[in-house]
């Protein structure tokens, strides 16, 4: 069946004519890790695939949704099997040409959202350079910040370091959507990092110093949080906050305002040239 958000259910001439209304773009990403010996490998994709998909659905002809990138950079998680790490160069240049392609093709909102926390610094890179060389708005989002209120009055986690990875929150979530891939009896709290007033690592609160250490130095599980706290309930309350958010954000994206960019330098140079001939005259007399 055709899914009218679906960017890849589209003809290209019907593509083409969807340009007309300008929806706003969603670009997910996610990543293949470990996630503790409790979740499947493709927490990051799944959730973040579910969290736009629903958002795609009652949104209507708001959003175009993109297909997936399942890969992400993973490079300090590559200790664990089945982790599969993509680049920091091969990343943010693979991503530019999809958002570059959609500029192209004349679409001006573009969101890429994210599901892989150390995919962050690398997409927002991504959207800043979109914006330089096309002109179109692009922003990235990693989707734990647009429930952060909903996901702090139901945290029963350590502050900082209990949401992390595999934790609380992540299996809550996957509880909810789908309880017979996740195995709780082997959900573990492992909150191996020491401890440090200037560097942790929480989805929800990041620490002001930013160190990203090879993920089996401090975690002998994958794990980084405490799972053992989660539960279906949660991860509905969380995973209905993270859909509802998104829709306003998007709306609010849709419509976002913006003036062209100035150049000043054509004024420089006049204020240059008047100054240049001041000189001269004053030289004559």
């Amino acid at each position: 069946m055709k899914k009218k958000y679906l960017y890849q259910h589209y003809t290209w001439p019907e593509l083409g004519e969807a340009v007309a209304r300008q929806p706003v773009v969603l670009l997910p990403i996610g990543s293949v890790e470990d996630h503790g010996h409790h979740l499947p490998l493709d927490v990051d994709n799944f959730l973040i695939w579910n969290i736009c998909e629903k958002a795609a659905e009652k949104a209507e002809n708001d959003i175009l949704l993109m297909p997936l990138i399942p890969y992400g950079f993973e490079a300090h998680h590559m200790d664990f099997p089945g982790t599969i790490n993509v680049g920091i160069e091969h990343l943010y240049h693979f991503v530019l040409d999809i958002t570059r392609s959609l500029a192209h093709h004349g679409f001006q909102r573009i969101l890429i959202a994210d599901g892989h926390g150390s995919n962050m610094p690398i997409l927002d890179l991504v959207a800043r350079q979109t914006i330089v060389e096309t002109g179109v708005s692009c922003a990235a989002f990693i989707w734990p910040a647009l429930a952060a209120e909903v996901i702090k009055s139901l945290r029963e986690s350590p502050i900082p370091g209990g949401m992390s990875h595999a934790c609380e929150l992540e299996t809550s979530v996957y509880l909810y959507l789908d309880p017979n891939r996740v195995q709780m009896d082997k959900a573990r709290c492992d909150m191996g990092q020491p401890p440090s007033s200037f560097i942790w690592l929480d989805l929800m609160q990041g620490s002001p110093v930013r160190y990203m250490d090879i993920w089996s130095a401090f975690s002998n599980s994958g794990t980084n949080g405490d799972p053992t706290l989660a539960n279906k309930d949660k991860g509905e309350k969380i995973f209905n906050a993270a859909v509802d958010r998104l829709i306003e954000l998007v709306h609010e994206f849709k419509s976002r305002s913006r003036k062209k960019p100035v150049d000043h330098h054509h004024y420089e140079a006049d204020v240059s040239t008047r100054m240049s001939k001041s000189v001269r005259n004053d030289d004559s007399e």
